[in-house]
């Protein structure tokens, strides 16, 4: 029987998400209360004072990254952000970990001995006994893909079924896989979207202060909001854009890891299958 991977609610993903939302929350914070915020409020008292001297310099000091940064929309989605960094830290790790298992032998075998499907069963008990020895073998995906090919080579004894029964698990391994980036991929929709609600609440405020600019003539207030609105959407797509990449290059190291369990498989299992010649026979009259 094919051991079952943990499924609790108190997994070591869950732990990982978990620590992972209060490091960036904690850190972010305390970067935008320690850093971002004192800075650009200096740079506002630096460009209203070169700006009533009237010199260029003014301009410039908006485009300070502080006062880019400076807004909660910003903040939120640097935290997503570095949550999402964490993640896939967590996830190549992972990936790293399982393709440490392509350089283990789960099947002894001598030079020139062939799995029979009568051997099959105590093969698969010698994996087994592996999971006895290394209790974290049994949340190794490469195993599973083993145990597989040997049980469906014991029970029908047929090759091609075993190689059947190993792309069944890849295919299982991939979207099981594939799940596990669910929250990453929120993730790098969310940013975009609170880049987006920066952007509305921005323009909003620029609109709520027609009536005052036309009465003082102060723009002030309106470039403030504006900034905020342009910022964040600015901010925003340009951590997405670093996200996805990262999220793509993870997604191909996954492929590129089933694609090794199938071709380990093929050599070290698959291929030294055997079937005696009156199985052989009688597969082919049937």
């Amino acid at each position: 029987m094919t051991p079952t991977r943990s499924r609790g609610f108190f997994t070591q993903a869950f732990i990982v998400q978990s620590v992972g939302l209060l490091i960036a929350v904690i850190g972010i914070w305390m970067l935008y209360s320690q850093y971002i915020r004192p800075q650009a409020q200096e740079a506002e008292i630096t460009r209203r004072i070169l700006a009533q001297r009237g010199d260029e310099d003014a301009q410039s000091s908006q485009r300070n990254f502080v006062v880019i940064l400076k807004d909660y929309e910003q903040q939120a989605c640097l935290t997503l952000m570095v949550w999402a960094t964490i993640l896939l830290m967590h996830k190549l790790w992972v990936v790293s970990r399982e393709q440490k298992m392509l350089d283990r032998d789960f099947v002894s075998l001598e030079v020139g001995q062939r799995i029979l499907p009568d051997d099959a069963l105590d093969h698969s008990k010698e994996v087994h006994a592996l999971f006895e020895q290394e209790r974290s073998l049994a949340s190794k995906l490469l195993p599973q893909f083993v145990l597989s090919a040997l049980q469906r080579f014991h029970a029908t004894r047929s090759i091609q079924d075993a190689a059947g029964a190993v792309q069944e698990q890849s295919q299982l391994a991939a979207d099981e896989l594939d799940s596990d980036l669910s929250l990453v991929r929120y993730i790098a929709w969310a940013i975009p979207s609170v880049g987006f609600i920066g952007t509305v609440r921005g323009i909003g405020d620029a609109l709520a202060q027609a009536d005052e600019v036309l009465r003082s003539n102060d723009l002030s207030g309106v470039t403030n909001s504006l900034g905020l609105a342009f910022n964040s959407t600015l901010v925003a797509l340009v951590l997405s854009i670093f996200l996805m990449f990262v999220l793509h290059l993870l997604q191909s190291r996954q492929e590129h890891l089933i694609q090794d369990f199938q071709e380990y498989c093929r050599r070290k299992i698959v291929d030294l299958m055997k079937v005696p010649e009156r199985d052989e026979l009688d597969e082919t009259f049937v």
